[in-house]
């Protein structure tokens, strides 16, 4: 088990302990030893290998041999006996957004609940505000926690599905009777969150290759089978649905099946002010007895040529969603979209000096492995303490170490370089973390929110206007707060922000990770139309995260972005003088 899981785990039985009543020391202990591990600047396995547990700060012989346990197996029998111990109602009600393990604990103790469905009962009857500790808005956050889990309990993230997509759809094309397949529907178009796991293959035997799809080990249900489509669910809770269609419909079914509803709805009303009638099976004339039955369908091998009969320059799939992708296509004017490639690093990134776990080198020899250029180090500012944010001491021998590092890449005859940062936090009022002595020594500097979520939806956006107004500060990170299918955004006047990074020059991430994927790709068509420049940012804590520059680059594929509108797709001296031009 890796570093990241090992903190993951010893910070979840720390929750755990807490929940079942256990003394505060013990429930302590085990979330001190997570950050701990969490921020070791040696590698936890050679720490396991060598036998130097000992040599850990702050951390016992019994949580040691825990540790051991889990880095050597995989596992651990203390956390399963845990975890079996306590009712998995109350478990549950954890993921509820604003309930932690104490206030949980006691509305089992003082109602008797045990469920979701319990706690959503006696909240509707006003039973929770009464309690200590709790309130009428404590009880509404709860309702309302509850109502976004039900929202969001069947969607999941869009870099667990590409994953899971990319699997079964070489597995269908591994099979003999599979002439063309592909993903279709919203993971198709990119969408942020994805419901079911949709695709379409061509055959001439489709009852062969629906039998093969739903025999697949890890199928726990099939929910419908015919002869052309089935429907599963899957281990990990995703649904999959298969069609099958012969070849010539293949280009029709794809364009259908993809989507969305509004962008199919002008389609077919597009085909019929032609004199044609479109469906998933073909383009057909129109038919004087309202049937299809007689009628021959174009004949069209890829979508490029469906779009081409219907008078349109191709669309591509992530821009399928009827928000003006047919004026521009008629027009011409579609643009030539982003390719994941074509980025050459990232500009917000963690190390160990806070909550991320890898070393300079490490980051180094991954980013150059991957054709990378260059990598920003914006590690957290000193009030997020639980992220083991640096203060300016440490800041500044982290500058120092940086600068060093990129030396010795040079004399190593290394292209790869590492920009020295910060991500600082935006306090209340719009003050930044740091001041402008020390933030004008960094080269990039990040402007995040990680508190005070609750403010109006007019000071929030004061806040952010005043961050950006900073001649310091370069990218607003992570605009909204949201965190999907986890927490809502804050409220925050999002066009109002935008026209600010308009008029100071502030750069706008979307921050790649599958949780934020913020800012929002539907209001990017706004943003570049204000002129303000995109960077698609990793916001990498461990080594699998740089693997978010695809997820980042698909969202920036569906707000309209071209390469020139994103800051790193160009060369590190070029986006260095990007990043000084606003202080200057």
């Amino acid at each position: 088990m890796d570093q990241s899981r090992v903190a993951e785990l010893l910070k979840e039985i720390g929750v755990l302990l807490e929940l079942k009543g256990e003394n505060q020391f013990k429930t302590r202990a085990y979330s001190s030893a997570s950050r701990t591990v969490e921020n070791l600047n040696e590698s936890l396995e050679e720490l396991v290998r060598t036998d130097r547990l000992s040599e850990i700060r702050g951390v016992g012989t019994a949580l040691q041999e825990k540790i051991r346990e889990l880095v050597e197996t995989g596992s651990l029998k203390y956390y399963e006996e845990l975890k079996s111990s306590i009712d998995p109602g109350l478990i549950e009600m954890l993921e509820i957004p604003g309930l932690g393990p104490k206030k949980v604990r006691s509305l089992h103790q003082k109602l008797e609940i045990n469920t979701v469905a319990a706690l959503e009962d006696v909240c509707r009857n006003g039973k929770v505000e009464s309690l200590t500790g709790f309130g009428k808005k404590t009880q509404d956050r709860i309702l309302k926690g509850i109502e976004f889990r039900k929202e969001h309990s069947r969607y999941h993230l869009i870099d667990n599905a590409l994953v899971i997509a990319d699997r079964i759809r070489e597995l269908l094309r591994s099979h003999p009777d599979v002439i063309q397949c592909s993903p279709a529907g919203s993971l198709r178009r990119h969408k942020e969150v994805i419901r079911d796991l949709d695709f379409l293959v061509s055959s001439r035997r489709a009852s062969e290759v629906i039998q093969f799809f739903i025999a697949q080990p890890d199928v726990k249900e099939i929910t419908a089978q015919g002869e052309t489509k089935a429907s599963v669910v899957f281990d990990n809770g995703f649904q999959g649905d298969l069609r099958v269609v012969s070849d010539s419909e293949f280009a029709f079914a794809l364009a259908y099946f993809t989507g969305s509803k509004e962008h199919n709805v002008v389609m077919r009303q597009r085909a019929k002010d032609r004199g044609e009638r479109l469906n998933e099976y073909g383009l057909y004339p129109s038919s004087t007895d309202g049937t299809d039955a007689h009628l021959v369908s174009k004949v069209c091998h890829t979508e490029e040529e469906l779009f081409l009969e219907l008078g349109l320059d191709y669309i591509e799939p992530e821009l399928r969603e009827n928000m003006g992708e047919f004026e521009a296509s008629e027009s011409g004017t579609l643009p030539k979209l982003i390719e994941w490639t074509q980025l050459r690093g990232s500009l917000h990134n963690h190390s160990k000096w806070s909550d991320g776990d890898q070393s300079f080198e490490q980051i180094a020899e991954l980013a150059e492995e991957l054709g990378l250029a260059y990598w920003a180090i914006t590690d957290h500012s000193r009030s997020s303490f639980q992220a083991n944010g640096l203060n300016e001491d440490r800041l500044l021998r982290q500058i120092e170490e940086i600068k060093q590092f990129n030396i010795e890449l040079e004399k190593q005859g290394r292209e790869f370089r590492l920009l020295a940062g910060t991500e600082v936090d935006i306090l209340n009022e719009g003050k930044l973390d740091f001041d402008a002595d020390i933030l004008s020594r960094l080269e990039v500097v990040v402007a995040s929110v990680h508190s005070g979520f609750t403010q109006s939806e007019s000071e929030m956006t004061r806040r952010l206007i005043r961050a950006v107004e900073n001649p310091n500060v370069n990218i607003l990170g992570h605009m909204t707060g949201r965190l999907l299918l986890k927490r809502e955004a804050y409220a925050v006047n999002q066009r109002k922000v935008i026209d600010a990074c308009s008029e100071t020059g502030t750069f706008i991430e979307i921050n790649a990770n599958p949780r934020r994927l913020d800012l929002d790709w539907r209001l990017w068509n706004y943003a570049r139309n204000k002129g303000v420049r995109c960077v698609i940012n990793c916001d990498a804590h461990r080594a699998d995260h740089f693997a978010f520059l695809k997820v980042g680059a698909g969202i920036a594929r569906k707000g309209w972005l071209t390469p020139e509108e994103v800051v790193n797709t160009r060369p590190v001296e070029e986006v260095r003088a990007l990043l000084r031009s606003k202080r200057e």
